[in-house]
């Protein structure tokens, strides 16, 4: 397989329409009418469903995202349980980091630790660029799970470029992010460069997605809240505009997403996605005013109303349908403010989706 960046499709701008390419959820995310709003849920594939705790039993986190059998199998569990719109694939924000050469583990409780932070320019030699080759089992697990899933969109993601270098600078998941603001404010040239050899194996990561046939893909910037608007503007808005920039022109659906954001959904709509992924703290109406006018919502359901019972549930889905609706309806995609919790029942997922369904039948 040679380089990503050099295949026909990206070249001409041009992709061949798959089987999913008239969903739901496509069309939805290109803001054409649809019969329904679309659904899908993040970290739906995953640790709230017994299925995946037995197919994942015994098995290491990265060890599971890179067996394409396991993949294909725990991105189609909630598909088949839930009815979703969408698939998400089944993988990690730090598998194109392992892929690169970094030593990271991801540990129960914990999350990603890195064995060695990067904090100096000489760690930073560490981190070499990702090559198609390095990643054969995400190809072979995507082109798997597109055959299966046929008319069903597969969304790809990763994991953006802030949000990755906060992994290597801090370590592990911090909450004060001192070491990654230190590098940000004390050393800006090795933070540029950090974050733009990041923008570059993110890119060269979801081009291997959508080439072996993601029909969309998904940026999560996670723990990009932490930041003020113009420190974003500044140190993060340039390297994640890049990676939108990269993926382009083969023209499937960008979405950008980070927790606590609120104070940033302008300038996340800047860097280059069609749809603006949206937490709970901010109403989509007033999402819609500070991303501005041509941009797809996502979200927004607090992912804790799920635990209370199924006619508060339904009421909150629908003041979110009805906050869609009054903006025009068919550029919103339902989803939660963030990701499903691992003690969540899967079974009020399943009926949040035929809820939504209904309730916003055309």
């Amino acid at each position: 397989m040679g380089p990503v960046s050099e295949t026909p499709a990206a070249q001409s701008g041009q992709r061949p329409r798959g089987a999913a390419y008239d969903s739901v959820f496509l069309r939805a995310a290109r803001n054409e009418p649809v019969p329904h709003t679309p659904v899908w849920f993040m970290r739906q594939a995953g640790r709230s469903l017994p299925e995946y705790l037995k197919v994942r039993e015994g098995i290491p986190m990265l060890d599971a995202c890179m067996r394409p059998d396991l993949v294909k199998e725990i991105t189609l569990q909630p598909v088949r349980r839930h009815g979703v719109d969408a698939a998400i694939f089944f993988s990690d924000i730090v598998v194109p980091l392992k892929a690169a050469g970094i030593d990271v583990e991801i540990k129960g409780g914990v999350g990603p630790v890195i064995a060695d932070p990067i904090r100096t320019r000489a760690d930073l030699r560490r981190l070499r660029p990702l090559e198609p080759g390095d990643m054969p089992y995400i190809t072979e697990a995507v082109g798997l799970l597109v055959a299966e899933l046929g008319a069903t969109p597969l969304i790809g993601f990763a994991g953006a470029p802030f949000t990755l270098a906060s992994y290597l600078v801090e370590g592990g998941p911090s909450r004060s992010y001192e070491n990654t603001k230190a590098m940000m404010y004390g050393e800006p040239e090795l933070w540029a460069d950090l974050v733009a050899r990041l923008a570059r194996i993110t890119s060269t990561f979801l081009k291997i997605q959508i080439e072996a046939g993601a029909s969309a893909v998904q940026l999560f910037d996670s723990w990009a809240g932490a930041l003020a608007p113009e420190e974003y503007r500044r140190s993060v808005l340039p390297a994640s505009t890049e990676v939108f920039d990269a993926v382009a022109p083969y023209g499937v659906p960008r979405i950008h997403f980070g927790v606590n954001t609120g104070e940033l959904l302008g300038l996340m709509g800047q860097a280059g996605a069609d749809i603006v992924g949206v937490d709970w703290r901010v109403p989509l109406d007033e999402a819609a005013r500070r991303v501005g006018p041509g941009k797809g919502l996502q979200g927004n359901l607090d992912p804790a109303v799920l635990y209370a019972p199924t006619h508060v549930v339904e009421a909150k889905a629908r003041e979110v349908l009805d906050a869609a609706k009054a903006l025009g309806g068919s550029h919103h995609i339902f989803n939660l403010g963030h990701g499903v919790m691992p003690t969540m029942d899967p079974d009020a997922l399943t009926r949040l989706t035929a809820f939504v369904h209904e309730a916003s039948a055309r």
